[in-house]
């Protein structure tokens, strides 16, 4: 690492050290160990590890969204839902991927925190599922066969599998470049986690010497 990158990770460390004065002592983020690789090399990877169930992530998602647009090009973000064994959990996660992968993410994510949360639309259920998405003029046919299909299946066992790479332990918790991890219970506000974060995206673009 050349001068210019240590006087760059100074600068961010001093920032993170900022953040945590204002909420105490307490640390703001972690190092993940080992760190995990992540899916473009060429970019930095936020992942945001979630459930639909969790009412911390329903009250992140919204500042969540806005930070999310802000993100410069070299970042790539996504979400990954947290299993940690939970037959329910597991069934929410593949209604997440199935939403993805039909092109549906975008337009009701948001709205599945309340439908589950406030309506207890059973969305950890087939039944639940179909005749929930029927209602927000989807094609229920269409999305069903994703729902039930092998690609998706493979997808919830692969969150599965970086969920516990990364040793998550509670949600909605941010991982950063596969070096660190984030939370409003670390660094004392969603706002606040958020400030993290973009203070390890610049730790981590400045390890890359960019």
């Amino acid at each position: 690492m050349d001068r210019r990158s240590v006087l760059k990770q100074m600068a961010v460390l001093a920032g993170i050290a900022a953040v945590a004065g204002k909420v105490g002592a307490q640390q703001p983020f972690v190092e993940v160990n080992p760190p995990q690789p992540t899916a473009d090399t060429g970019k930095i990877e936020v992942i945001e590890f979630f459930h639909y169930g969790c009412p911390h992530c329903r009250d992140f998602d919204p500042l969540l969204e806005k930070w999310v647009a802000a993100l410069p090009k070299d970042v790539d973000f996504k979400r990954v839902p947290a299993i940690w064994g939970n037959p329910q959990l597991k069934e929410l996660a593949r209604f997440y991927y199935t939403l993805e992968v039909t092109g549906q993410l975008h337009a009701l994510h948001g709205k599945v925190f309340g439908a589950l949360q406030t309506d207890k639309v059973p969305l950890n259920t087939e039944e639940g599922v179909r005749d929930w998405i029927g209602k927000q003029g989807v094609d229920q046919k269409r999305f069903m066969e994703a729902y039930k299909s092998f690609g998706v299946q493979s997808m919830v066992q692969r969150a599965d599998q970086v969920a516990r790479a990364y040793k998550i332990q509670g949600v909605p918790t941010l991982a950063i470049d596969g070096k660190y991890l984030t939370a409003g219970s670390m660094a004392g506000t969603h706002e606040n986690a958020l400030k993290v974060a973009d203070q390890l995206i610049q730790r981590a673009r400045a390890a890359r010497g960019k």
